[in-house]
């Protein structure tokens, strides 16, 4: 099944002839790494990437986007979304397609719909909402916006958050149902080029409600403040 679908969403970026063709709308292609950095907290320390490629054209594109953490070198965590995604707006884009969780035993692996936008809100925030349906009427919602501050020609900071909705309690999972879990950090790089740029961070993690009290059962922390090295980079 999942196969059928990435091959359909690469047939619907590729179907040129129903849309932009010739050599003014090249087919191209990038890799964005957005984190790739070393996580320092109280206890173990993850290393985390983040990361976004696609192919396609100016107006169809297909997305894959890598959501990763390891804990001394085994994979605590990983979501991967693969997503068709059509502009809609000069700063706007529809996407929609599947993603896939896989994280270690007993949490059982899930796979949702996702169906979502992606672009640039007035004032230059970058904005990334997503909704998400899963199996047994489950349903999340995440929101997530970013800044980019240029202090000067290299120097940036860049201010980002992230929220996290669920509809239903699922316990074996780790979820509690509304609002549970928040991302909100603040990263200072120095773009030695603008395809490469070391930084510094921090980060404030904190779950809500059930979720908070499921963490807490299995000997995890509901809150957690960690300072970040890590480098970002694209091609």
């Amino acid at each position: 099944m999942k196969t059928k679908i990435l091959s359909a969403l690469l047939g619907c970026v590729l179907s040129t002839s129903l849309y932009a063709m010739g050599e003014d709308d090249p087919l191209i292609t990038k890799v964005m790494i957005d984190q790739l950095e070393k996580r320092i907290t109280d206890g173990k320390d993850p290393l985390v990437l983040e990361a976004t490629a696609w192919i396609g054209k100016d107006l169809n594109k297909l997305v894959i986007k890598a959501d990763a953490e390891q804990v001394n070198g085994e994979t605590e965590e990983l979501e991967l979304q693969a997503l068709y995604s059509r502009a809609i707006d000069p700063y706007w884009d529809f996407q929609i397609g599947v993603r896939q969780d896989q994280k270690p035993k007993p949490k059982p692996n899930r796979e949702w719909l996702a169906i979502g936008f992606q672009g640039l809100a007035p004032y230059w925030f970058e904005i990334d909402t997503t909704l998400f349906i899963g199996d047994k009427d489950q349903v999340g919602l995440r929101f997530s916006a970013e800044y980019e501050w240029m202090l000067t020609q290299r120097w940036v900071l860049s201010p980002e958050i992230e929220f996290n909705f669920h509809s239903k309690n699922e316990q074996a999972r780790g979820i509690g149902s509304g609002l549970t879990d928040s991302q909100v950090g603040l990263r200072l790089r120095y773009e030695i080029k603008r395809e490469f740029a070391p930084y510094i961070g921090i980060n404030w993690n904190n779950k809500y409600g059930d979720t908070a009290t499921v963490a807490k059962n299995d000997g995890e922390k509901a809150s957690d403040t960690q300072f970040v090295v890590g480098v970002r980079s694209w091609f």
